[in-house]
């Protein structure tokens, strides 16, 4: 299941339609009241989730530095550590408990270092998968796959951002997901709001929290298509509209990161006073995220961390 851009690329069209040819509508207050008249609500269609102890596996597909990757992880180790600073990582996390089954406790298992491209640098669909079985083992598996700034994936940045979807092992199924750094292909569609999109008002973008661009972007789409792992793994548990094209945890809040969030704007952040950076949730080591909001079932509502 794909975090695709169509979402965004229709309220981005439709934010520069009511900004250009009907300035009477272009204030905040309307263009907000707008997005929340329609109808938010994750149907459960009955399927398993992905709950308690869950072993994550990760792939890196291409080159990435060490800080890079240890971005990466330290948010992963973040999803259920106590004792983090508010607003944390976990506190963002902790909304998947309120899906049926309870809390996902997030355990980090293999982690597979493919530098020297051994599926090429134009990677199919279909070879995701395939990757995420070298390392997909441990209890209730997901393994995800990053790949490389220089590596092409089927569909990447013409429909999507990341996704995430299941094989079938030796001994059962296992799910897994994607993401691409989308630095030097379309940051403006894979790495908003750190980079301008290419759709609507041209405003600065925002400081990234950690100095990449890419890997801030990467965090983003990560959490959209992590959280739509462990809510609907296998197609059928929650999202709203087509299985094939869902709206997930996550992804049925595109582009909202703070208060007062309408299309074209992330709504209100916290800003770190020494760097400029972006953030609103804290995890380990310090480090700094913005992730996106995620609808809350027990209030049908996309929550924000502020």
């Amino acid at each position: 299941m794909a975090f695709s851009l169509n979402h965004f690329t229709n309220f981005a069209s439709l934010l520069f339609l009511f900004l250009f040819l009907e300035p009477a509508f272009a204030t905040t207050r309307k263009l907000a009241a707008l997005v929340q008249e329609q109808p938010l609500l994750l149907k459960y269609h009955n399927g398993p989730l992905l709950k308690g102890n869950v072993t994550v596996n990760l792939v890196w597909y291409g080159k990435f530095s060490p800080i890079q990757r240890s971005i990466i992880v330290d948010f992963f180790n973040s999803l259920n550590s106590d004792g983090t600073p508010s607003p944390s990582v976990s506190s963002w996390w902790e909304t998947t408990a309120k899906y049926r089954g309870g809390p996902c406790n997030v355990n980090l298992g293999n982690q597979v270092f493919d530098e020297n491209y051994s599926l090429g640098k134009s990677v199919k669909t279909s070879y995701l998968a395939a990757l995420a079985s070298k390392a997909g083992r441990g209890k209730n598996p997901i393994t995800v796959v990053f790949t490389s700034a220089d590596v092409a994936v089927d569909g990447f940045c013409m429909s999507r951002c990341g996704t995430h979807g299941s094989g079938q092992g030796e001994k059962a199924k296992f799910a897994y997901a994607w993401v691409g750094n989308s630095v030097t292909q379309c940051p403006g569609q894979c790495a908003w709001p750190f980079h301008q999109p290419i759709y609507g008002p041209q405003t600065p973008p925002l400081v990234s929290p950690n100095g990449d661009v890419g890997i801030d972007g990467m965090i983003i789409n990560l959490a959209t298509v992590f959280a739509g792992t462990v809510t609907n793994p296998f197609k059928n548990g929650y999202f709203q509209g087509s299985a094939d094209a869902p709206l997930e945890a996550v992804s049925a809040c595109t582009g909202i990161f703070g208060k007062g969030a309408y299309p074209g704007f992330p709504g209100e952040v916290l800003v770190d006073k020494t760097t400029g950076a972006s953030y609103n949730a804290i995890g380990m080591n310090g480090r700094k995220y913005l992730l996106p909001a995620m609808w809350d079932p027990e209030t049908s509502t996309c929550k924000t961390l502020v």
